[in-house]
């Protein structure tokens, strides 16, 4: 990405399993290769999970290679598990089976298969700024602003928008003053690097932001043709650096649309949100959009963080799929949305890409 405003560079981190560590509700709880310019002809496919669509066992007994656990609970109520392990972060939102949010579990309800508690965020709207987005821009601008003003006063938040290139309009801030003029910052032209500006994004949030609780908005209207970067590359960074939750807004209407392009890029959206445990919506038209933007941001601010650790050494390497269970007497049954796993940090992960955020000045 480019950059409109202050110093900004890529930074690379990464992300492990067992019984959770979860503060009760209202309290604080813890949280590749050179990439080539593919053919503009050749139409990418999203790319499956490279995990069988099974659920693996809860893990018993010693971790392999590390001393036996134990959790202790610490002040203020907060749990810990002391274990020579590797720790994982995770944001999952619970539902009941109507569809309602609940916010009161505590830790004994939550289950981690090796494979909750709002708070401060660390934000970045990202928005597609291709030509096909001129007459859509003034809506979703709005909605931006809106979902800011729905968050936290102590919330921060950044603006991208990208075409050939993504731009850094607004670097992280929680004025909504400088946000709006970052906004006005947005030309529609060009065409759709979203995979580019996805990586660039989530390395800046890795560097920058203040807050661990970290998610990404992306809305768009098409899909991916100008990227450098994959489909594929684009979740394996994302998943490497431990990085944000992905909501999405595809804007895939229109009487000019092509149905078979939308359908691609509709089936694209929904893989990174569900990978990196987000969620896609699909309006029918722009004026959902605010509506929409008001359901994010009541979505980010009920989830919970669960903070768990492994019980295999990081060493060991590999893809790791994560499901999480949660049981409550008089509840039913409840749903739990998070990401589908990770890859866990051996060593430092070097740069995923060249791309960088660009200056206005330099479009």
């Amino acid at each position: 990405m480019h950059l409109r405003s202050n110093g900004f560079w890529p930074l690379a981190l990464a992300a492990g399993m067992f019984m959770v560590g979860v503060c009760p509700a209202g309290a604080w709880a813890q949280q590749a290769g050179t990439l080539q310019q593919p053919s503009l002809t050749v139409d990418r496919d999203p790319v499956p999970s490279p995990d069988p669509d099974t659920q693996a066992a809860p893990e018993t007994g010693e971790a392999q290679g590390l001393a036996q656990h134990r959790i202790e609970k610490g002040a203020g109520g907060r749990y810990t598990l002391r274990e020579n392990a590797y720790e994982v972060r995770l944001n999952a939102t619970v539902v009941d089976g109507s569809g309602r949010s609940i916010q009161t579990l505590n830790k004994d309800a939550f289950h981690v298969y090796e494979d909750g508690v709002p708070q401060t965020i660390s934000l970045g709207i990202l928005i597609d700024s291709s030509g096909s987005m001129y007459d859509k821009r003034t809506a979703v601008e709005e909605a931006s602003l809106d979902l800011v003003k729905l968050s936290n006063p102590e919330d921060e938040a950044f603006v991208v928008d990208f075409s050939w290139e993504a731009f850094i309009d607004q670097d992280f801030t929680s004025d909504i003053n400088k946000l709006q003029k970052g906004l006005d910052y947005i030309k529609s032209s060009g065409g759709t690097a979203l995979y580019d500006a996805l990586v660039a994004s989530a390395d800046y949030t890795a560097k920058n932001a203040k807050h661990p609780k970290q998610v990404l908005l992306v809305i768009t209207d098409g899909e991916d043709n100008a990227s450098t970067a994959t489909l594929e590359q684009t979740i394996r960074r994302i998943q490497d650096i431990d990085g944000p939750v992905i909501y999405s807004i595809g804007l895939l209407f229109g009487q000019d649309t092509d149905k078979r392009e939308a359908r691609h890029a509709r089936r694209v959206l929904e893989s990174l949100s569900e990978e990196t445990g987000g969620v896609a919506y699909f309006p029918k038209s722009v004026q959902d959009v605010d509506e929409i933007a008001a359901e994010v941001a009541k979505d980010i601010r009920t989830q919970y963080t669960i903070a768990y650790h492994s019980t295999k050494s990081p060493t060991l390497g590999g893809y790791r799929q994560v499901h999480v269970e949660a049981k409550e007497k008089g509840t039913g049954k409840l749903s739990v949305r998070t990401r589908a796993g990770y890859f866990p940090k051996i060593a430092d992960v070097g740069a995923a890409t060249e791309k960088g955020l660009t200056d206005p000045g330099k479009r």
